[in-house]
C-alpha cells in the first residue's frame, strides 16, 4: 500500500510518519501531484495559520487536486480545517469537501484549546473498536461546528465536529499521531478503508 503525507509547509509531519511506522507500514512525504494521485491512502496534515497554508496549496496546485481525489484522505487539525468551505482564521477560502465553516472559540474560553479532550457519539468506521468517551489530543483556536458531516463530538464551550466526513475525504480536529493507541488504533482504521 502506498501512503502519501502531503508535505506543504504546515505541519509537523514527522510524529506522524513515527506513528505510521509504528503502525507497521511506510509513508511517503510529498507535494508532487503525480505521487498523490497514485496514492492508497492520503493523509493532508496542518499546523499553522490557515491563509498561509492556503496561499502554500494555491501555489502548488494542491488546491485543485485535494477536492478531486477519489482514494481516502484524512485531513488532521488544519488539514480538515482546510478541507471545510471556509474559516474565519484570515478570512480563508476552503477546499469546500466538508459543507461547514470554521469559527472561532469566543473569548469566553482558554483559546488555543490544548490537551486532552474527549470525543463521542462516534458514527464511522474510522472508530471501529473505539469506545465513546476516549480522550484525543488537541491544540486549536478554531472550530467546526456539528454539522450532517459530523461523526464526532468534543464539548470545549460548546459541542463541535471533532471529525468529519463526506464520501472519501475524512477530517480529525485532534491529533491521532499524538493521542496514544486510541489514536493509533483511529490512524489504522483509516489505512484499512
Amino acid at each position: 500500500m502506498k501512503i502519501v503525507i502531503i508535505n506543504y509547509g504546515a505541519g509537523n509531519i514527522q510524529s506522524i510518519l513515527f506513528a505510521i511506522e509504528r503502525l507497521g507500514y511506510s509513508a511517503v512525504l510529498t507535494n508532487n501531484p503525480e505521487e498523490i494521485r497514485a496514492a492508497d491512502k492520503v493523509i493532508f496534515p496542518g499546523v499553522g495559520e490557515a491563509s498561509y497554508a492556503m496561499k502554500i496549496l494555491k501555489e502548488s496546485g494542491l488546491d485543485t487536486l485535494i477536492p478531486i481525489l477519489t482514494q481516502p484522505v484524512l485531513g488532521i487539525c488544519l488539514g480538515m480545517q482546510l478541507m471545510c468551505k471556509h474559516t474565519q482564521e484570515g478570512d480563508t477560502t476552503g477546499l469546500g469537501i466538508f459543507d461547514v465553516d470554521v469559527i472561532k472559540f469566543t473569548p469566553k474560553v482558554k483559546v488555543p484549546q490544548m490537551g486532552w479532550n474527549t470525543i463521542y457519539n462516534l458514527k464511522s468506521d474510522l472508530f471501529k473498536d473505539v469506545a465513546e468517551n476516549e480522550y484525543m489530543y488537541l491544540v486549536h483556536s478554531f472550530y467546526a461546528p456539528l454539522c450532517d458531516e459530523a461523526i464526532a463530538t468534543t464539548n470545549y464551550e460548546v459541542e463541535y465536529a471533532s471529525a468529519l466526513e463526506n464520501n472519501n475525504f475524512y477530517g480529525t480536529q485532534f491529533h491521532p499521531e499524538k493521542s496514544g493507541d486510541v489514536g493509533e488504533k483511529i490512524l489504522g482504521n483509516f489505512l484499512k478503508l
